[in-house]
This record gives C-alpha cells, sequence and structure tokens, in this order.
C-alpha cells in the first residue's frame, strides 16, 4: 500500500504516527507528494478527488481518505487496538476535537501562507484561533483522564494537533493555561513515533 503524504501536514502525521505504533512501517509505502489547496497533485486528485492527503492506495480496493478512514483501517488491519471498544466514544470524540483543532489552525496558516496581504482577513483568523483554544481548554479541563491509559488514537491526535500549532503558532502560546495539557504533550512527544514524524 502506498500513502500519500506531505509531512508538515497534521493528518498526515497522524497517520504516520499511527503506522509505527501499530508496526506496518513493512506493509505502508510513504510517497511525498508536492500538494496544495489551490493546486491539487493529480495522484492525489487520482486517489481523493477533494484532493486532499492523506489518501491510501489500496493493493485490492479502492484508494480510502480522511485521516479517520485510513487510522481506523489501519488499525483494524494490525489488530492494535487503537480503538478499544470499552473506551470506543470518548477515544472518537477526543480524535474529533484534535482533528477540529488541527482543522482551525491548518485555516489559519493557509489564510496567512495563500491569500495576498490585502485580502487576509484578521476576524476569520481570530475566530479560527477561537475555535483551537476552546478545544485545547476543553481537553486540558475535561479530557486529561482520557489522554492516560493505553495508547489510542484519541491520544495520538491530540499530540498531532498540539505539535501542529508549536510549528505554525507556536506564538499563541497555547500552554498557558493549560499546564497539565501541555506536560502530557512533552512526555507523548518523546515517543520514538513521534520523533520520527516531526516535520523538519
Amino acid at each position: 500500500m502506498q500513502l500519500l503524504v506531505s509531512p508538515a501536514s497534521p493528518f498526515v502525521r497522524k497517520v504516520r504516527v499511527l503506522i509505527r505504533e501499530a508496526d506496518l512501517m513493512d506493509a505502508v509505502q510513504e510517497v511525498n507528494v508536492a500538494t496544495s489547496p489551490l493546486n491539487s497533485a493529480p495522484e492525489v486528485v487520482a486517489a481523493n478527488p477533494m484532493g486532499k492527503i492523506p489518501a491510501l492506495i489500496r493493493d485490492d480496493g479502492p484508494a480510502i481518505y480522511d485521516s479517520r478512514v485510513i487510522t481506523r483501517f489501519l488499525d483494524d488491519l494490525a489488530g492494535a487496538n487503537l480503538y478499544p471498544a470499552s473506551r470506543i466514544w470518548e477515544v472518537l470524540t477526543l480524535e474529533a476535537t484534535a482533528d477540529a483543532i488541527m482543522d482551525a489552525a491548518v485555516s489559519m496558516a493557509y489564510e496567512a501562507r495563500l491569500r495576498p496581504a490585502e485580502e487576509q482577513s484578521e476576524n476569520w483568523i481570530e475566530a479560527q484561533w477561537a475555535k483551537a483554544a476552546r478545544g485545547i481548554a476543553a481537553v486540558n479541563t475535561r479530557w486529561m483522564s482520557h489522554l492516560t491509559g493505553p495508547l489510542n488514537t484519541g491520544q495520538i491526535g491530540m499530540a498531532c494537533a498540539l505539535s501542529y500549532i508549536d510549528l505554525r503558532h507556536d506564538a499563541r502560546g497555547w500552554r498557558n493555561g493549560n499546564e497539565a495539557l501541555a506536560k502530557w504533550h512533552a512526555e507523548f512527544c518523546a515517543r520514538d513515533s513521534m520523533v520520527a514524524t516531526k516535520p523538519q
């Protein structure tokens, strides 16, 4: 199988971390592609008509896409139990929260990097940050117990979301007032899978 990737994408990183945690490195070849929201690469469009990554090209079926679909598929393939039945709704909600934080943070980055300065909307950027900040605060106050215990995909997603904010929006200082989550993030980022997938 081939995974179409761009290393800076937090959605891609979530899948790449799972691949390493589920011991699927020999089963999935990571293929770097040069693509953007303004100019989707042909190979990406061929795998995902929305032109988004990650996309997983399978040997025995059509390509699948959306990071949550891919992580669920790969977890099932490996039998890694990263979507444990006993906590499935909490894990899925935590993963959805992480993805929403990624969505907001990526949208902020696109506004600043892809639009001319005179067309950028500060109100839009701040509205996106408000969403991300609310998600981070909610995890810090209500979800810390779900970040402990055996590894699951919610934990992976949250670590990748916070790391993307460090990459693109470090000046926002997300750790202020979220000390418990900041401590957890620092510890999680020491995992081999996170070190190996850290964007350069």
